[in-house]
């Protein structure tokens, strides 16, 4: 990517919109346009400090672009409400799918490239698999409103004729890493793995529901938030440099490949903190 690029990045005061500032920081851009509600005062610390040249909010993103009429060469969405607990589907429904066509039809009618965060809460409990194939997206049950939102922006991406220069929607597993302090109950595992044994010296698992899961032993694809911003960059690297074909547009898996157990996982936070 050249460090003179525009590049818009949404949800940049959470958690993984805030690592991709500062990813992009390190890269040396800083000719960013930060899109948030920047009014969360918990999340102030994420941002604060970035590079950026414009910082928007979210509900007024749109308005400021028709009005400043900005050159815009890359946007990365990554704003979502993200809270699998909330059950009133109309939030989610505003925010992950009403709010992210908006910014494909600004991609369309703009020919920017986009990169947009779908999530595996698609695949629900995993009974089609969790392979990235285009041919079962309908099909999928995701468990939750958060999931289905997400499930719901995938299908009419997919069904759309009229598609940015260049496009991916990303199903990030479970991701966890820096500034996700701010997300309370709804932060990682890992996260919280930490905190109960820096306050208490242990840490509680998760009983299983399922008779071919001891307690613990549920699996999990986790992954660390600089390996999934690494693998943005490079995919906005590819369309902004024109070299990602039409033929690559769709969705994609973003984790390891590797399901680990929450016991494995607090075994790794234990020896992390020795």
């Amino acid at each position: 990517m050249e460090a003179s690029a525009s590049i818009v990045v949404t949800g940049a005061a959470g958690f993984i919109g805030s690592c991709m500032v500062s990813w992009l920081n390190s890269q040396g851009y800083r000719n960013l346009i930060l899109v948030d509600d920047f009014g969360v005062e918990t999340k102030r610390p994420n941002w604060e400090k970035a590079a950026y040249a414009n910082l928007v909010e979210r509900q007024s993103f749109f308005e400021w672009v028709s009005l400043h009429q900005p050159t815009i060469d890359l946007i990365i969405h990554l704003g979502a409400r993200t809270d699998t607990t909330e059950f009133n589907y109309a939030i989610h429904e505003e925010l992950n799918l009403v709010y992210s066509q908006d910014i494909w039809h600004l991609s369309v009618k703009e020919n920017i490239p986009l990169v947009y965060a779908s999530s595996a809460a698609t695949y629900g409990d995993g009974a089609l698999g969790y392979k990235d194939d285009h041919s079962i997206v309908n099909q999928l049950q995701p468990l939750n409103p958060y999931g289905v939102s997400k499930n719901e922006f995938d299908k009419w991406a997919l069904a759309q004729t009229s598609v940015p220069p260049s496009w991916a929607g990303l199903k990030f597993f479970n991701v966890y890493g820096p500034n996700e302090y701010h997300k309370g109950r709804m932060a990682s595992v890992i996260w919280h793995s930490v905190k109960q044994i820096c306050e208490n010296g242990q840490v509680k698992l998760f009983k299983s529901h399922r008779p071919d899961f001891k307690d613990g032993q549920q699996l999990r694809d986790f992954i660390y938030v600089k390996d999934l911003l690494e693998v943005i960059g490079w995919m906005s690297q590819l369309m902004l440099d024109q070299s990602w074909e039409a033929n690559n547009n769709g969705l994609f898996n973003l984790g390891t490949g590797i399901a680990r157990s929450f016991h494995d996982l607090a075994v790794a936070s234990f020896r992390g903190l020795d």
